[in-house]
Formats: structure tokens, C-alpha cells, sequence
């Protein structure tokens, strides 16, 4: 009985684990992510480049912004 109610239950959605690792959702509801290029080889660059690239996250833009929710169908993962 149990092959049978698993055979007609429908599959769990999965949320893309590489997505889930390189966005948060805020709590208003936008996407934000953490700019690259600051983890190594940086000491060619000028302090206040590295400052800039540490600090600031990105926000996914509006355009972009279904194709990326696609990613997460359960929004409590979108961390």
C-alpha cells in the first residue's frame, strides 16, 4: 500500500542549492548578493577598492528577478 501512495504522490520541489548559497532574500522581498573579485590576489588593488567591494552587496535587478525566484520554490531557503 505504501508503493502505491508514493507512486501517485507528486515529487518535492528542490531549491538550487548554488543559488541558495549566493543570494539572500531580505525581508522586503529583494534579492541581494555579495560582490566578487575581494577573496584573493587583491593586493594590487588600492584600499579603498578592496573597502568598496567588501562592504557593498548587490541587488539582483527587477528584470532579472522571476528567472532568479524560479531557483528558490520555497522563499525560507532563500537565505
Amino acid at each position: 500500500m505504501d508503493l502505491l501512495q508514493s507512486s501517485i504522490c507528486m515529487p518535492k520541489q528542490k531549491t538550487n542549492k548554488a543559488a541558495k548559497k549566493r543570494f539572500k532574500l531580505t525581508r522586503t522581498g529583494k534579492l541581494m548578493f555579495k560582490r566578487s573579485g575581494i577573496k584573493h590576489i587583491n593586493t594590487h588593488m588600492s584600499s579603498s577598492r578592496k573597502r568598496k567591494l567588501r562592504t557593498n552587496e548587490g541587488q539582483v535587478p527587477e528584470e532579472h528577478m522571476d528567472r532568479t525566484m524560479q531557483f528558490f520554490p520555497y522563499k525560507k531557503y532563500a537565505k
